[in-house]
């Protein structure tokens, strides 16, 4: 079935991992304020995808209490002591009342308003919001330790090609290219999906991160987010950035201004930060690091669709898909000694959850013997159980090297959320 969505018609996106987020979050004594980028379908899952599970699992709507403070029926809510007010007049018993309170940001002193609605025994609450501040990473401060993130991404593939109207083959040359927004598969004609992102990246996502910090500088801004974009998979830090400023003539700029920059698109979820950490040492090395794109799609379109190469957008897609999994991500290095010498070899990626780990390259194809040994040099150098996998763009099914590590397609990684332990 279709539903209208931010105005426009589409298949529902079944997005059960972070449904299962908030069920396992529910009645917890926290406030559960669901953050990410815009148009990334925070409202979509809190009004449509979670409402319905808890009409479906028996709690009546009248216990239900689902505000849009976007929405003209609820502007009076939006000052100062309104909306408290309001939801204590809706509590009429004992019973659990879940308080469903989309673009909270819009009512006045939002975080009082939540604390004290929070003190209520019988109240669950959920929140999402889409303004500067709300975005920033650092909210939950904002909630005194009553706060219970949950952390929403673009669609993932698995979640993509389930609406998509086409092959899995068709749904992958779309999802590279123009990424995992929801909207991008309202989007008609490569036209129109090339100025949804572009206009999106433009109006909304650069507008809230000037007017959140009172940029001045927005060239700057606007050509560290293009460099970065060209460079996704590519050691850097803010001093090689800024070189890259300096040998372009670029006269009127700091490394500080460069670190605030990178910081704040950190901070708006915009781009994603893996550091380097040594494996064998077991300890980071804090000199370079990589940066990811939350989406490709908007990644792509800061370049104008071009430097479309398949490897670094796969190893991006492959990035995202192990934060949205849940795993802390970074990048590895394996020190070895060749012919006397010290050498490092990099892992993409470290992956860790819990007690799980991980080692996990990322490679378009193996298709000579030699690019396999080359691929798995690093991964052969590490001395402990943990798994160690390579994922390719194509393979007919999974396979071991004679090394005894394990390779994977990149779609047979993606579409099966237990792939990792195949």
């Amino acid at each position: 079935m279709a539903k209208k969505i931010n105005g426009g018609f589409m298949k529902e996106i079944k997005r059960d991992l972070y449904l299962n987020r908030l069920i396992n979050r529910r009645e917890n004594s926290l406030i559960k304020i669901i953050t990410g980028i815009r148009r990334c379908g925070k409202s979509y899952l809190l009004n449509n995808i979670f409402y319905n599970y808890l009409l479906n699992n028996g709690i009546k709507d009248n216990h239900i209490i689902k505000i849009a403070l976007d929405n003209d029926e609820f502007s009076e809510l939006r000052g100062e002591g309104n909306l408290s007010k309001y939801v204590k007049n809706k509590i009429k018993d004992d019973k659990m009342y879940y308080i469903l309170l989309d673009e909270i940001q819009l009512a006045e002193n939002f975080e009082f308003a939540l604390n004290g609605l929070n003190s209520i025994e019988n109240t669950d609450i959920y929140v999402t919001g889409s303004n500067s501040k709300f975005l920033s990473s650092d909210i939950i401060t904002e909630f005194r330790g009553r706060g219970d993130e949950v952390r929403l991404l673009p669609l993932s593939f698995l979640e993509f090609s389930s609406a998509y109207d086409g092959t899995i083959e068709e749904a992958w040359d779309e999802y590279v290219t123009y990424g995992g927004l929801p909207l991008i598969l309202n989007q008609k004609t490569p036209e129109q999906k090339s100025n949804y992102l572009t206009n999106l990246f433009k109006t909304t996502y650069i507008k809230d991160i000037v007017d959140r910090n009172k940029i001045q500088r927005i060239d700057i801004l606007d050509a560290l987010i293009n460099s970065i974009a060209s460079s996704i998979g590519s050691l850097t830090n803010p001093n090689k950035l800024f070189n890259t400023f300096i040998s372009n003539g670029e006269k009127e700029v700091s490394v500080n201004t460069i670190v605030t920059y990178v910081d704040l698109l950190l901070d708006a979820f915009m781009i994603e930060k893996a550091e380097r950490y040594d494996v064998k040492g077991k300890k980071y090395i804090g000199a370079l690091s990589k940066y990811y794109f939350s989406d490709v799609g908007l990644r792509n379109a800061r370049i104008n669709f071009r430097q479309l190469e398949e490897n670094h957008i796969m190893e991006n897609i492959i990035y995202n898909e192990l934060i949205m999994r849940g795993f802390n991500v970074d990048v590895g290095i394996v020190e070895v000694r060749d012919n006397g010498n010290r050498k490092q070899l990099e892992v993409d990626f470290v992956c860790n959850l819990g007690t799980k780990r991980y080692y996990i390259q990322s490679a378009l194809n193996l298709d000579t013997r030699e690019k396999t040994l080359q691929e798995e040099n690093s991964l052969i150098n590490i001395n402990d159980n943990f798994k160690k996998i390579i994922i390719v763009k194509n393979t007919h099914k999974p396979w071991y090297t004679e090394e005894g590590v394990l390779v994977i397609g990149i779609k047979d990684f993606l579409l099966n959320q237990n792939s990792l332990d195949l």
